[in-house]
């Protein structure tokens, strides 16, 4: 996880959400919406993107109750830092890379795509016994 950093206090300048269904179809909608919100507000697409469908995955997959979404939200901020935010109902369960993945796992690898991707990334509470993983990419950085 990422280092303590000071909490951004100003208001993002663009916001958007969305509450998805935690599924396979919620995930893929989630990647969808975000290209193209993210393209409407000319941002650059590619590490975004990525990070956005790790998240949902992770939270359609790993964080889903019967019965309860997931909720995605961008945030964009004067400065151009970007905030991918997905918040799920599975507080209990705290999501950590794992080290070292084995070489024929099929699962493992989506966290430590996020933090390569992410200039920081974290996880705080949420209500309802929720957690929200957010990341965030800092502006003019360009897909790496």
């Amino acid at each position: 996880m990422s280092k303590k950093f000071p909490l951004s206090i100003a208001a993002p300048s663009a916001h958007f959400a969305v509450q998805l269904s935690a599924t396979r179809r919620g995930a893929r909608l989630a990647r969808l919406l975000a290209e193209r919100q993210l393209d409407d507000w000319g941002v650059g697409l590619g590490d975004a993107v990525q990070i956005v469908a790790e998240l949902a995955a992770n939270a359609a997959f790993h964080g889903r109750v019967r019965g309860r979404d997931f909720r995605l939200a961008l945030k964009l901020h004067g400065d151009g830092t970007l905030r991918i935010e997905v918040t799920d109902a599975r507080g209990d369960r705290l999501p950590r890379i794992a080290d070292p993945v084995a070489a024929d796992a099929e699962s493992g690898r989506g966290l430590l795509l996020v933090a390569a991707l992410a200039d920081r990334w974290g996880v705080t509470e949420a209500p309802a016994h929720g957690k929200t993983v957010w990341a965030e990419l800092a502006p003019h950085r360009g897909d790496r």
